[in-house]
């Protein structure tokens, strides 16, 4: 019996890479045969594929994308993440924990124009503390659309120490599809399984976080 399933595996493997190779095959023949007008159409859609592009990316400069900035009350909070895709907010305080990460957000930030980046003193926040349950500095709030979706809380899931390498932080936010990160051959931190951030919050189970009522303020603990 063991054998014919994974005899089954295997024929399916097979099938599946017959598959692949087929649709390979199709795509080098359409290359090879294409003429001067497919080339010339080919051509076009790829300056305006750029071209789009490089719209866009003008928007996000436009709207503060491509620096690091320290917003100061939490109303400028809720402006810079206002019609957003992408923002990633470090809840920080003067350690030098929160130092490490400002240094490499601030490259990152410079490098990944498709996401926005600031900060904001936790402790100058009490409303979005408590909202968003920050209890550990530094902790990096992960917005997606207007919502929090995740977060990095700490160095525990960057090698658990200050010194860890960029790439580990930059995968971090890939698996969260908060930034374009291919990894450029570096091994990436193994992704969080669903749940994993929330059990790091004290009352449970974050999930997504809307953001529209008023709380106390929350203590908070400084990374070791």
């Amino acid at each position: 019996m063991e054998g014919m399933v994974q005899q089954a595996v295997t024929q399916n493997l097979m099938n599946v890479a017959k598959v692949v190779e087929d649709q390979l095959d199709e795509q080098i023949y359409k290359l090879e045969n294409m003429n001067d007008d497919d080339l010339d159409s080919l051509r076009k859609k790829r300056i305006e594929s750029m071209k789009k592009q490089q719209i866009k990316k003008q928007k996000w400069l436009e709207d503060g994308h491509g620096e690091y900035r320290e917003v100061h009350t939490e109303k400028d909070f809720f402006k810079e993440m206002k019609g957003v895709e992408r923002m990633v907010c470090h809840f920080y305080r003067e350690n030098w924990p929160c130092k490490v990460m400002d240094k490499h957000l601030r490259e990152i930030a410079a490098k990944h124009v498709e996401t926005k980046f600031i900060k904001i003193d936790a402790e100058k926040s009490p409303y979005l503390t408590e909202k968003l349950k920050i209890w550990m500095l530094p902790t990096l709030c992960l917005v997606k659309n207007e919502k929090v979706e995740d977060y990095v809380i700490g160095f525990n899931e960057l090698g658990g120490s200050d010194d860890f390498p960029q790439s580990y932080l930059l995968a971090r936010l890939a698996n969260s599809s908060m930034l374009n990160y291919e990894g450029e051959g570096v091994a990436k931190p193994k992704p969080l399984e669903p749940g994993e951030a929330a059990r790091k919050i004290r009352t449970g189970g974050h999930g997504t976080r809307e953001l529209d009522s008023e709380d106390e303020n929350s203590d908070f603990s400084d990374e070791e």
